[in-house]
């Protein structure tokens, strides 16, 4: 019974064996994923900085009165167009005629003093040839006719004065323009030391647009035209994109860069001028302008092909057929959907275009497909990082 056992166990063991042989599977075969790569080569784009900026008129002249006196008179509405030299306001004129009307009798009182004066000193001269009066007689109708002259002067000076004031009753604008606000009404008692205006003339013809930059952007912007004054001359004609996202129908042209850096924001202020035929545009509003900038010989990268860590961007390049991480310096175009590598790589290196979240230091890089060449030059929207 035992030697039955014995081999019955021996059979189960045989079995078990055979079935563990059957079982058994074999290595799995080793996957090479491909990755599909891009060769960098340089393309051109058209990009376009944007900036916040606000409108201003090409002047706006804040009018305050010369003279003090009560308001007898508004001649114009808020958001009137006037022409310069057209009344605006007319304060009290009755104590500034009454000014005038003494320098007037002042002047005449002068000029009598001084015909007398006059006679007094020719009468003298011709007594003083005869001897009949002394030296000191004659110096003192002398003076005395000097004297009368300084009169006559003084009162001349002072007629001046009281006709400028009673002209500076009539209150007239200095430019071509639209009327702001009016905070005073007829009644009101005014004078140059007035908390605000009695109001401010637009001359909105022509728009001033001012905006800033960045000192790095105009150091970019002096580098692709050699200087700031090169700039200037050869820079093409700006956008403008109104407060409710709409583009205003006409271009407008840089005009001024500021020389001085402001230290506490670190940017540079510009002004752009925008014609305003239509009058669409109003002082105090805001807007941005839309810079285009050609770029020639710039490598594009897809936005795909980075990865960020801690704020700052990376590349796989592909080297010795791993994967070589690289960190660049970009600029956003096409929405962000591409980049233009600013520092960080150069033509002729190879990439990694896609799935770049997934690799690693060293990673093996198998090329699945060729990229083509980008060549073709595009209207891009950008932002600076």
């Amino acid at each position: 019974m035992s030697k039955k056992v014995c081999k019955m166990k021996q059979a189960l063991m045989l079995l078990c064996s055979l079935a563990a042989v059957g079982c058994k599977q074999a290595p799995p075969a080793q996957i090479e994923t491909g990755y599909e790569v891009m060769t960098l080569s340089p393309a051109d784009r058209m990009i376009s900085s944007t900036y916040s900026a606000t409108i201003r008129g090409r002047q706006d002249i804040d009018i305050y009165p010369q003279v003090s006196g009560t308001l007898t008179k508004v001649s114009v509405t808020e958001g009137q167009r006037v022409k310069k030299g057209q009344t605006l306001f007319i304060i009290d004129q009755v104590p500034y005629e009454a000014a005038l009307q003494t320098a007037l009798a002042n002047v005449e009182s002068a000029k009598a003093s001084q015909a007398t004066a006059k006679l007094t000193y020719e009468s003298k001269e011709e007594l003083h040839k005869e001897n009949v009066v002394s030296d000191f007689d004659l110096s003192t109708a002398r003076n005395s006719l000097l004297a009368a002259n300084a009169q006559l002067a003084q009162a001349k000076a002072q007629e001046v004065s009281a006709r400028n004031n009673l002209s500076y009753t009539v209150v007239k604008s200095p430019a071509d323009g639209v009327i702001g606000t009016l905070p005073y009404r007829v009644g009101a008692l005014v004078s140059s030391n007035l908390a605000e205006p009695l109001t401010t003339v637009s001359d909105n013809s022509d728009m001033y647009v001012y905006f800033s930059m960045t000192e790095k952007q105009l150091l970019n912007l002096i580098r692709q035209y050699g200087s700031k004054e090169e700039a200037l001359k050869n820079m093409p004609a700006i956008d403008l994109l109104l407060n409710d996202k709409s583009a205003y129908p006409q271009q407008g042209q840089i005009e001024t860069i500021s020389g001085v850096i402001d230290r506490s924001t670190g940017t540079v202020s510009l002004r752009a001028v925008f014609p305003n035929k239509d009058g669409l545009l109003h002082s105090g509003g805001t807007g941005n302008v839309v810079i285009p900038v050609h770029r020639t010989e710039a490598l594009v990268i897809p936005q795909a092909a980075t990865f960020e860590i801690q704020d700052k961007r990376y590349a796989y390049k592909v080297v010795d057929g791993k994967a070589q991480s690289s960190q660049i310096q970009v600029t956003r175009v096409n929405g962000g959907k591409e980049f233009i590598v600013d520092e960080g790589l150069a033509s002729g290196d190879v990439i990694v275009k896609e799935g770049v979240g997934l690799l690693r230091e060293g990673t093996p890089i198998k090329a699945k497909t060729a990229q083509p060449t980008m060549t073709t030059t595009e209207n891009q929207t950008t932002k600076e990082d």
